[in-house]
């Protein structure tokens, strides 16, 4: 099987440049994959887990939205915020989750854009913890 190079890029930092076999993303129109030779194209990344395999090994990341940039020779991740399964500090995202939660079901109190600020938290914390749940490997 052919590979190409994914690189995952946070404002901070290049989180992860390495050979895969394929990634499968969640993009605001769906479940994305991609082999190599893929048609070029880019699209915008929900708060998704984003997985991908090199041989054998199998790993997912948390992605917290950004962009899916595909290219002739690689593809590039553009994300917000991208955390590997076994990086995740599962507690520190429950914790975050009852937070969101506790703010959401305060909304009477609240205008929108807190709301909207809750549910966005909510969503991080919730893909958190299912990315962490995954493992890194299968």
């Amino acid at each position: 099987m052919s590979t190409f190079l994914l690189e995952i890029v946070t404002p901070e930092r290049m989180v992860f440049s390495e050979q895969v076999d394929r990634v499968v993303a969640t993009g605001v129109d769906g479940e994305m994959g991609v082999l190599a030779g893929h048609i070029p194209t880019v699209t915008p990344l929900k708060v998704a887990p984003l997985v991908f395999q090199a041989g054998n090994k199998r790993t997912t990341f948390a992605i917290q939205g950004g962009f899916l940039e595909v290219r002739p020779d690689k593809v590039v991740v553009l994300a917000e915020s991208a955390e590997r399964a076994n990086d995740i500090d599962v507690e520190r995202a429950r914790a975050a989750k009852e937070r969101a939660e506790r703010r959401m079901n305060n909304r009477s109190s609240q205008d929108h854009v807190d709301f909207r600020r809750a549910e966005l938290a909510l969503q991080r914390a919730m893909n958190r913890i299912k990315v962490s749940s995954s493992g890194e490997n299968r």
